[in-house]
């Protein structure tokens, strides 16, 4: 329903945009034939100005202001009671919340003075339910009485007749009141109650005496018998309704001044904001931001995968090799081209650039020149100068470490030849800035001879032999004689032969090159490879007949903590 202000003192009323009626404001109005009525006391808006009004259920708004009211009893010295209650009641309207709560104290103390008068109240109304009975009955048995005596001109009473007319008056009377309290009892105990079956043998007793006044009473002369019964009627019937009088007046007093035994001591007022409680609030933030970030730390803790420590992978019986840092230089040359592939709906990461060109003083370039050094003497005795550099998994820097080991190597005077022997996702050819076709899958295809495929890089004596064209049957490829005669004629002409194959535990690749290289290395990243699934690498290899020789832990950060995991299987999907 909406109310819409019309002028100055008046308003329209619309029901589901359909006019129903106009108002005054200050006036009661009827709406719907009577369903509906509307007071609308002031309207401070201006002509124009639209309200909805919705009806509202009234158990419902009970029950939401007794959820928003808390009573509670003021304590006193020691804990001890005191009879005192205060009310407290939130809300967004300051105004509403003290008018509420003076409405509830006033409600309080009003039902108060009520329950204490109510006896009173029922016992005027049924007195006051027999006071016109009673003056009926009276003015009745007058009426008769001077009926008879003007019938038989004057009958006098003798002592006795009036003795007798004095007792029916008291025992009528009692009769009476005691009719009074059993009204009363009879809505506060049962017939059984010991004080309701009192008041029953009260009330026998006094009957009976009646009966026994009757019977003396007709012993008497006629006339008097019957002048007696009426003046009898009249003089106890006189007597109940002064009696009915009397207590309707002392009821009538004691109601008015019942005042209860409630008092209001203070009436409502504003205490001050008390939500939202912004330091409360505050504190708890932080307390939970806090406990958000421990769990979270304590989290990763428990379920981190990867190496951290070098020691991590020597206790499990593998030498490692070097240990290279991450390189900042290096994540922001992956970056670049992350973004420029991903416009090709690619997601990986490759290089454009080679590091140790780009930045020679690079940490970890330091690093993989130590690693350069650990080879020339590991490789000195050697049957053939072939180097395989391979990984658990896709992702962990093998391609890096290749392409700048090759790099650092050639900068030393060695003759070296770079071979991208994933022959499936090889990306070596972008960091020379060339094509990945014709390369070692065309060679070994028989489309292409050995000198076709060999690219020269603008490193002096660093070659590079790219993928190729993707075939679908790398390792089928790589298992021709072809493979092994192109090695023996590269052995000739190199100090130094590098392959970069793809992950051990994806593919079967890097075990049918590993079989033709005197030195084999597995790339592990830091965080992200578990010495189980480095071991997991190492067996597949050597159940193949290859020897692994050590391992080196590549983007190693600076941390302090070490985590230990166990896995049970590894599976890539690498295509």
């Amino acid at each position: 329903m909406v109310v819409e202000r019309d002028s100055e003192e008046r308003y329209r009323v619309m029901l589901n945009e359909q006019h129903i009626g106009d108002g005054h404001i200050g006036q009661l109005h009827t709406f719907l034939d009577g369903e509906m009525e509307l007071l609308i006391d002031e309207f401070n808006a201006a002509p124009g100005a639209q309200f909805r009004l919705a009806k509202r259920n009234r158990n419902g708004d009970i029950r939401s202001l007794g959820g928003r009211l808390q009573i509670t009893e003021a304590a006193g010295g020691r804990g001890s009671p005191t009879g005192v209650l205060r009310l407290t009641m939130t809300g967004p309207d300051p105004q509403e919340i003290v008018r509420s709560l003076d409405a509830v104290a006033d409600t309080f103390l009003t039902q108060n003075v009520e329950r204490q008068s109510a006896q009173a109240e029922q016992s005027l109304a049924f007195l006051e339910e027999q006071t016109p009975e009673l003056r009926s009955q009276l003015t009745a048995a007058e009426e008769r009485l001077n009926s008879y005596r003007a019938e038989l001109d004057s009958v006098d009473l003798s002592s006795e007749a009036q003795a007798a007319v004095q007792r029916y008056i008291d025992i009528e009377r009692r009769i009476n009141e005691l009719e009074f309290q059993e009204a009363e009892m009879a809505q506060r105990y049962t017939h059984s109650h010991p004080s309701y079956r009192t008041l029953l043998r009260q009330k026998r007793h006094l009957q009976n005496e009646k009966s026994q006044l009757n019977d003396r009473v007709n012993e008497l002369p006629a006339a008097q018998q019957e002048v007696l019964r009426l003046t009898r009627d009249v003089e106890v019937t006189q007597a109940i309704y002064i009696n009915v009088l009397n207590k309707v007046q002392e009821l009538q007093v004691a109601k008015a001044g019942t005042i209860g035994n409630i008092r209001i001591i203070d009436r409502a007022e504003i205490r001050g904001m008390v939500a939202p409680q912004r330091s409360r609030i505050t504190v708890l933030a932080t307390l939970l931001g806090l406990t958000l970030a421990v769990g979270l730390v304590l989290l990763r803790a428990l379920f981190k995968r990867g190496v951290e420590t070098p020691d991590q992978i020597e206790s499990a019986g593998m030498p490692v090799y070097a240990t290279i840092p991450l390189s900042n230089q290096q994540q922001r040359l992956a970056r670049r081209v992350k973004r420029w592939k991903n416009k090709r709906n690619s997601g990986r990461d490759i290089m454009v650039g080679v590091l140790a060109e780009r930045d020679p003083t690079d940490s970890a370039v330091e690093a993989i020149r130590g690693l350069r050094t650990s080879l020339h003497f590991a490789m000195l005795e050697g049957r053939n100068h072939r180097l395989m550099i391979s990984g658990p998994s896709p992702g962990v820097g093998k391609s890096f470490v290749s392409i700048n080991l090759a790099a650092v190597a050639a900068q030393a005077g060695m003759k070296v030849l770079l071979i991208d022997a994933d022959l499936r996702k090889g990306h070596i050819h972008h960091a020379f800035r060339m094509r990945g076709e014709q390369g070692l899958a065309d060679y070994l295809a028989k489309q292409l001879e050995l000198d076709d495929i060999i690219k020269e890089t603008s490193i002096d004596n660093l070659s590079f032999i790219p993928r190729g064209r993707v075939p679908p049957n790398p390792s089928e490829l790589l298992m021709q004689p072809r493979f092994v005669e192109g090695l023996l004629q590269l052995d000739k002409r190199y100090d130094l032969i590098i392959f970069d194959t793809p992950p051990v535990l994806a593919v079967t690749d890097g075990c049918v090159v590993g079989k033709h290289c005197e030195t084999s290395l597995l790339v592990a990243r830091f965080e992200k490879n578990p010495v189980r699934e480095i071991q997991a690498a190492k067996r597949r290899l050597e159940s193949n007949g290859v020897d692994v020789q050590g391992v080196i832990l590549n983007a190693l950060e600076r941390k302090a903590s070490t985590a230990a995991s166990h896995y049970g299987y590894y599976q890539y999907n690498y295509r």
